[in-house]
């Protein structure tokens, strides 16, 4: 899944994207609530994870403002007030489960699998790419009826060069895809990842080409 984090603690933010990241989710790491009220207007991510006390504007209000667009995503809330009116608040905002700091990184990551298993996820089509298949739900790449076994980060890569429909895209676009907004990577790894991916597409007609200052496009040989 893509996730946002909005927590203005850079250790316990980071703390939780290393955890998070390492169970193979593209994380997105906000610390301004203003920033993260603008964010969250146009970003496609699945799950929120959201902290209450926030600079520029809390957490709660976020959350509202979330609810008002129609805006149906998983919430997890977080905060340091462990009352029962303060969780009756997120709670009646819109929050779709809630969690008390200090807290164990083991609950979190138990408290996200539950909401990802109740999420609506929409039934979409496999994508088409030359000889393969790229199936959304499964993150499952196919060449026939043989899955095509990459890797997690170069299977990012893909994803995002797939979902862009022969754009362009960016070194700074498939970093975000790969790690994250907010990660500081530096940019040059995503060119192992394409160099690596490359190779893997080769054999069956799907190239990814340099577009020399711009970024990579994913094309199908016709040759």
């Amino acid at each position: 899944m893509r996730i946002v984090i909005v927590e203005d603690n850079e250790s316990v933010a980071k703390g939780i994207a290393y955890v998070l990241r390492d169970a193979g989710h593209a994380v997105d790491l906000i610390h301004d609530g203003l920033q993260a009220d603008t964010h969250l207007q146009g970003d496609g991510a699945d799950l929120l994870i959201l902290d209450v006390n926030l600079p520029g504007m809390d957490g709660v209000e976020i959350l509202k403002n979330l609810r008002r667009r129609r805006d149906n995503r998983p919430v997890l809330l977080l905060t340091a007030r462990g009352g029962t009116a303060e969780r009756i608040a997120g709670l009646d905002a819109g929050a779709d489960d809630y969690l008390v700091k200090p807290f164990e990184m083991a609950e979190l990551e138990a408290r996200v699998r539950a909401l990802a298993r109740r999420r609506d996820i929409p039934v979409v089509a496999p994508m088409t790419i030359g000889p393969l298949s790229f199936d959304l739900q499964s993150r499952q790449v196919s060449h026939g009826s043989s899955p095509l076994d990459l890797p997690r980060r170069e299977l990012s890569v893909f994803e995002a060069m797939v979902l862009s429909q022969g754009r362009i895209v960016s070194k700074s676009q498939l970093l975000d895809a790969v790690y994250g907004v907010g990660t500081d990577v530096e940019e040059q790894v995503v060119e192992v990842y394409v160099s690596r991916l490359r190779k893997r597409l080769k054999p069956f007609g799907v190239e990814i080409k340099m577009q020399r200052g711009l970024g990579y496009q994913l094309l199908v040989s016709t040759g």
